[in-house]
């Protein structure tokens, strides 16, 4: 009879790994538990009647790199090669990024000229900061936070302002308290090896493109920056789980996971709300301190470890306009904390995608992120904050940075609690001593999702790609 895996959590993660599950020459029998009503976790996509589609999660992938490349395969496989929708490099979605600083919005500086000459909010011209980092010697410590890096190697402005806003955008964290090594590994790695983060950006580390899909090398040859799926990034959730269906796989909802014991025998048995089922392996895709919730006592060290990995909280605001114009053309904006640290950023969802405006009057759709790091002192307990506040902070935003006077024709608000994981400082080594943990234990267990190596869709897939490689003896 063959093995039985058990993968706990539905959302991108889980869903991946028993993807790689059942693609395998003799899968094992396999079991998706999820505690919610449905799959998907953080992708969420809302349809309208007249077509329209709002993100509530993630509302782009990026097609770069080996774990880019890995995706738009698995998309292909899934038969969604005709509901991408890219962003290519010559979109102004592409080429047009803003920050509201002093204001006033102010677009980053692209090309040769904008790096010769002052372009606010930086008071003089980023030349400089570059020849400050090809000068400055190499860093010794093993971890530095994001912002200590930056200012060391780029100068005290351009960590204040854009790395500053760049981790508010991507891990809508503080940069003073995340880790240079875990967050953004690639300029840690450019500078051990080149002393120059520049200088080892421009010399790449050589190991970066993937196995690619017809659709991997359309994405190069038109330099996309993102995709997106016709019917939002939810739908890659659904195509996965009903490529999952017929192969055997049983998906459960409304199936929280309460403990996780070991038999004498040596397998997992799991204890739901209904019952028990029992397994070889455990692929958890839970968030970390969810999973250290349910790990038995003589886990203890390893919870410890995982109670350690925070997430935050961010407030997801989309706003549907009609008969406005934006002053400006681009993918959106980002605010630094020193300007405002409630408001994360807005993005100008119908410039990247505007397939998703629906059928109506020509409408405009943003989307207002809120909180992060600074949602307690901003809102209060996500748990308790109120829609209503969120929506007035989101338009009275709107109105501010972008001159939009009247009120939207559509809002919906959604608050994911702890739902971006932060690596803080020492990151690197809370995932060495889990990794340790698991090896020494010989437990049949294994980690995936944005609690460990990387918060991005991409990265999500890749980490349980990697982890099943690892559980069938396959080459990742």
């Amino acid at each position: 009879m063959p093995p039985t895996v058990a993968v706990v959590g539905g959302g991108i993660s889980g869903l991946a790994a028993c993807y790689h599950l059942a693609r395998g020459p003799r899968p094992p029998k396999v079991l998706l538990l999820e505690a919610s009503a449905r799959l998907g976790g953080w992708l969420q996509s809302t349809r309208t009647a007249d077509g329209a589609v709002f993100e509530h999660g993630p509302r782009g992938i990026r097609p770069a790199g080996a774990v880019g490349a890995d995706t738009l395969r698995m998309v292909s496989e899934l038969g969604l090669e005709g509901d991408v929708l890219p962003v290519p490099g010559d979109h102004p979605a592409s080429r047009n990024r803003f920050l509201y600083a002093g204001g006033a919005l102010h677009k980053l500086p692209s090309g040769l000229g904008g790096l010769l000459r002052p372009v606010p909010p930086f008071s003089r011209a980023l030349l400089w900061s570059g020849v400050r980092d090809l000068l400055a010697p190499a860093g010794t410590e093993p971890d530095e936070s994001v912002h200590a890096f930056a200012r060391r190697r780029f100068g005290q402005e351009v960590a204040d302002i854009a790395v500053d806003s760049l981790c508010r955008g991507v891990f809508a964290g503080d940069c003073r308290a995340l880790s240079v090594r875990s967050c953004f590994p690639a300029l840690f790695e450019a500078e051990r090896h080149r002393r120059s983060v520049l200088l080892g950006l421009a010399l790449g580390s050589g190991k970066e493109r993937g196995a690619e899909s017809g659709l991997s090398r359309r994405a190069r040859a038109e330099r996309w920056s993102q995709w997106s799926l016709r019917g939002g990034m939810e739908s890659l959730a659904e195509a996965l789980a009903a490529f999952l269906r017929p192969r055997g796989v049983e998906l459960r909802c409304h199936a929280p996971l309460r403990r996780l014991r070991r038999h004498h025998d040596g397998r997992w048995q799991l204890t739901l709300a209904d019952g028990t089922v029992t397994a070889n392996h455990v692929i958890s895709a839970l968030p970390a301190a969810a999973l250290a919730e349910v790990l038995p006592a003589e886990a203890e060290p390893l919870a410890q470890e995982l109670r350690r990995i925070p997430a935050v909280s961010v407030a997801v605001v989309n706003l549907q306009y009609k008969g406005v114009t934006l002053p400006v053309t681009g993918f959106g904006h980002l605010v630094p904390s020193s300007e405002d640290a409630s408001l994360l950023g807005i993005v100008y969802d119908s410039v990247a995608f505007p397939q998703h405006d629906g059928t109506g009057a020509a409408s405009m759709r943003l989307t207002a992120m809120l909180g992060g790091a600074w949602f307690q002192q901003s809102f209060g307990d996500p748990v308790a904050a109120t829609p209503a506040l969120l929506l007035q902070r989101a338009q009275a935003a709107v109105r501010e940075q972008l001159g939009l006077e009247p009120a939207p024709t559509r809002s919906i608000v959604r608050v994911h609690q702890a739902c971006i994981p932060q690596y803080t400082l020492g990151h690197w080594q809370r995932t060495e001593r889990i990794g340790r943990f698991l090896a020494e234990q010989r437990l049949p267990l294994s980690l995936v999702g944005a609690s460990y190596a990387g918060v991005s869709v991409n990265d999500c897939i890749a980490s349980a790609k990697a982890a099943v490689g690892r559980l069938l003896g396959r080459p990742r």
